[in-house]
């Protein structure tokens, strides 16, 4: 374990990508099969593949026990070093440093302790956690703990380990990518390269296949500019959750965005998968839906993360799986034909509800493109999603085969309220802004979002400098600060929230610039924010999903 902190450590301390990857594929280079297939998937920031369907249930306080208790050291001086690192493995490490009793520790070891702490329950997880941190020494305590918090924060993306892999075992980089798009599994991805099983590789039921990706634009121009050709092919974008199905014979899975199994979240979907009459692989999008009319967001919010669905809520929110592509059929593979070939495919398959074949238009100039893109934001969704019919499904990619057309729904100006201490390479700036309209019943602001995008890195030094000087209460990660900072915020969307005392909560805001020119009391308003949201979010009757538009 400390030659692979001393790795991380190493990879962490340059800036340059090259050399990340050298240093990297030369460590992974020196690996058995077993620690090989440990390492990458470390080295991703993850205790577990995606592919194994397996979570440590470990919290913050948890953690924190068996620190303290290691350390010996008082709660303040533990406050002190968290807020000088912001990070949970180098608060540990510099807490650890000279409390712990070192020894070698492999990667095995380090395994099966997570093991242990994933099928323990409750406090039980402390005890491997903190006999492991006894032995480690602290820099191999302090990546254990980055493995276990899931940000190892060196710079390295899963696109840096893929490069390292190609590098460490001479396969060219567009293979590696290939085998790790399909298996979804970046230590499996490393052991086949390792030993050139390409052949074997291909799209497997229930093995969840990572997502293909859309390119954002911000014009229809633009659009049909980027994708190059004379019409596109077109798609609502709806307002629900990704989700790909897996079904064969009596047997069928559900899977999220990030390859978590969710097949419990909707049983009226595993229900009627044995009706479709095919072996099948979908991706799609499940959305709340009755009676014709798409339910909000915040619906479908209720059914999500539930180990079990009540009858009496499957009945207020019942769904369905709009499905816009098909990846595997009756024992064929269908990533490489191209995407009119899985369409037509799809329309034979005669869907029912609650299978949805999404709604298919035909665009055929970007005066065209901007006509649909009005009227499927006028129906409440978020915007389009513009296709090339040509396009092979590329898992885990963004390219130019898939487009999505999104614009901010709106622009408010909002005052800041509260201000956050931020992580990794925000570490030491106040980054985290929660901002507020006025509610003129109340007579009060009222918060709707926190935003954390839109601004330079020197407009953040120099607001941190501003919050610094206006703060009226210091609740150490969290300051509250007089409300006279207004900011112009855009957002996608806007939906109802308990969080938040103005009932709602705007999706997706991110700044858009300072607005020193404009006083508090000119800000807007919860009237404001109510009328947005009855105008684009309420139910909406929407054309049948499965009607393929004419152009």
């Amino acid at each position: 374990m400390l030659n692979f902190a001393r790795a991380a450590a190493a990879v962490g301390s340059t800036p340059a990508t090259l050399e990340k990857t050298r240093v990297l594929a030369a460590y992974l280079r020196g690996l058995d099969d077993d620690d090989l297939r440990r390492a990458a998937v470390f080295m991703s920031g993850r205790a577990f593949s995606p592919s194994q369907r397996r979570t440590l249930g470990l919290g913050w306080s948890t953690v924190s026990k068996a620190v303290s208790s290691l350390s010996g050291r008082d709660e303040d001086e533990l406050g002190s070093i968290f807020r000088k690192h912001s990070d949970l493995g180098d608060w540990a490490g510099e807490a650890l440093d000279g409390r712990t009793q070192p020894e070698p520790v492999s990667l095995q070891e380090v395994d099966e302790t997570l093991e242990a702490i994933r099928t323990a329950r409750g406090k039980a997880k402390e005890a491997p956690l903190a006999s492991l941190l006894q032995r480690l020494d602290p820099e191999a305590a302090r990546f254990f703990i980055k493995i276990i918090s899931g940000e190892l924060r060196i710079g390295l993306s899963e696109g840096l380990v893929e490069a390292a892999i190609a590098d460490a075992f001479e396969v060219p980089i567009t293979q590696v990518k290939r085998v790790h798009l399909i298996t979804g599994d970046i230590g499996e991805t490393a052991l086949r390269c390792k030993h050139k099983q390409f052949d074997t590789t291909t799209v497997t039921l229930f093995q969840p296949v990572r997502f293909m990706l859309a390119s954002p634009v911000e014009t229809a121009a633009e659009a049909f500019e980027r994708m190059g050709a004379g019409s596109v092919w077109t798609e609502e974008k709806y307002d629900g959750v990704r989700c790909q199905l897996h079904r064969q014979g009596d047997r069928v899975e559900l899977f999220s965005r990030d390859l978590k199994e969710t097949t419990s979240a909707f049983p009226e979907l595993t229900e009627n998968a044995p009706s479709l009459g095919h072996d099948v692989l979908f991706d799609g999008e499940v959305l709340a839906h009755r009676d014709g009319r798409v339910l909000r967001f915040f619906e479908l919010q209720r059914r999500l993360g539930r180990k079990k669905v009540s009858t009496e809520l499957r009945e207020e929110v019942p769904v369905v799986l709009v499905v816009f592509d098909l990846l595997w059929l009756d024992g064929r593979p269908l990533l490489d034909e191209a995407l009119e070939t899985r369409r037509r495919l799809m329309e034979g398959l005669g869907l029912e509800a609650p299978f949805l074949l999404a709604r298919l238009e035909v665009a055929t100039n970007p005066d065209h493109l901007d006509r649909i893109f009005a009227e499927t934001r006028e129906r409440g969704n978020e915007g389009l999603m513009v296709k090339d019919p040509l396009s092979p499904y590329t898992p885990g990619r963004r390219g130019l085969a898939w487009l999505k057309l999104k614009r901010p729904l709106a622009t408010l100006d909002v005052v800041v309220t509260a201000v956050e201490w931020g992580h990794g390479k925000r570490k030491g700036v106040l980054s985290d802004y929660t901002f507020a309209v006025m509610d003129t019943s109340a007579g009060r602001l009222v918060n709707v979002g926190k935003a954390y995008t839109g601004l330079t890195d020197a407009e953040i030094a120099t607001m941190t400098k501003r919050f610094l000087e206006i703060t009226t209460e210091d609740h150490g990660h969290v300051r509250l600060v007089k409300p006279e900072v207004v900011l112009e915020v855009a957002f996608d969307s806007i939906q109802h929230s308990t969080r938040h005392k103005s009932g709602y909560a705007l999706r997706f805001p991110r700044i858009v610039r300072i607005r020193d020119d404009k006083p508090v009391g000119e800000i807007d308003t919860r009237d404001r924010v109510a009328e947005l949201y009855e105008r684009y979010f309420g139910e909406k009757t929407v054309p049948a999903l499965s009607e393929v538009a004419e152009t």
